[in-house]
């Protein structure tokens, strides 16, 4: 026999998001900005193996859809924190390729002055509190910020972005019981792509719905396909609604799918044969979202065409800006350090 669960344990989300309908020049603008942070982040491997890029270097290839339809669903004012795989966040949250391509390159011109590197992008201006290379470490921090917002009686939202493997962090459960204890506005998304680093899901875990957990803290909770961006829209918008309006915090689990390796020198060997063509053939978000836009839309071919030459040309001046911005000074190893 079931067991039911106690009412104080559920926390149904709105059945709406209360989101303005999707239309063909809003869905093709979201394709727009998945195009642009798939391009760069090509780019961005490219250049890691002409060692343009060193250190580590995560790439978000196949996620797009989850950040994106993210931004769609917030706020500019709302506050975003990630892990070591965040270009896309910070992109879809309104940090310019120029200035992340340029932190990628180490360059003075990048949006942490080149001091961050991949695994450190910040950026005040757009409300992206930064990427954080422990793993699970920036999931306490987004308390911090949630609690911010409701000491200043704000009714902004914090984002908190991580990855499977980071839900089985002692760091995570902590964040969890605190978030809900305070009645935090802070929506925790755990981006499934199946692998922490070369473990998959079913070898590192006992539970493989990641939402679940949710239940131990009595939090609200949601899960979900993250490959059609409007999907993510919707069901990213009712969580922030929920926390928006004052009744806590939210775990998400997004199932998402990474189509490149750990990191750029990990070569994914771990996969069962014929898992990535699969994924790619059936799960690619941009393909999704072009499907929809001819089908449902009628967009035709040159409009796409169009489209994807002005994102070529935004990468690749992305590309440039960074190859020829200059690198930090020695002197200035130690500013935005310690305050004045």
């Amino acid at each position: 026999m079931s067991e039911t669960l106690p009412s104080q344990l559920i926390h149904p989300l709105p059945e709406s998001s209360g989101l303005d309908p999707v239309t063909a020049d809003s869905l093709f603008d979201l394709y727009r900005q998945m195009a642009l942070i798939r391009r760069v982040e090509e780019l961005a491997a490219k250049a890691y193996t002409q060692r343009k890029i060193l250190g580590f270097c995560h790439l978000y290839i196949g996620q797009e859809s989850v950040a994106v339809g993210a931004a769609a669903a917030t706020r500019a004012d709302d506050y975003w924190i990630s892990a070591y795989r965040e270009h896309g966040h910070a992109m879809a949250k309104g940090v310019s390729a120029r200035s992340v391509m340029a932190e990628l390159f180490g360059k003075s011109t990048g949006c942490t002055k080149g001091t961050g590197g991949s695994m450190h992008l910040f950026d005040a201006e757009t409300n992206f509190m930064g990427g954080y290379g422990i793993v699970g470490g920036q999931i306490p921090l987004a308390n911090g910020v949630g609690w911010a917002i409701k000491h200043r009686k704000g009714d902004q939202v914090c984002l908190c972005f991580f990855g499977d493997g980071a839900a089985n962090q002692g760091a995570f459960f902590e964040a969890l019981c605190l978030a809900q204890l305070y009645k935090l506005p802070v929506v925790f998304i755990c981006e499934n792509n199946f692998y922490a680093m070369g473990t998959s899901l079913t070898r590192q875990s006992a539970v493989t719905d990641m939402s679940l957990r949710a239940l131990g803290v009595g939090m609200a909770r949601d899960r979900f396909e993250g490959f059609d961006v409007e999907e993510v829209r919707e069901r990213i918008g009712r969580a922030v609604k929920f926390a928006r309006e004052g009744n806590g915090p939210v775990l998400l689990e997004v199932v998402t799918y990474r189509f490149r390796g750990h990191s750029m020198s990990d070569p994914a060997k771990y996969r069962p044969d014929g898992e990535l063509e699969s994924r790619k053939a059936e799960s690619d978000p941009l393909k999704i979202t072009e499907a929809r836009l001819s089908v449902a839309f009628g967009l035709d071919t040159p409009r796409f065409e169009k489209l994807r030459k002005d994102v070529e040309e935004v990468a690749q001046d992305a590309y440039e800006f960074a190859e020829s911005s200059p690198s930090p000074r020695p002197e200035d190893l130690y500013n935005h350090v310690y305050t004045d």
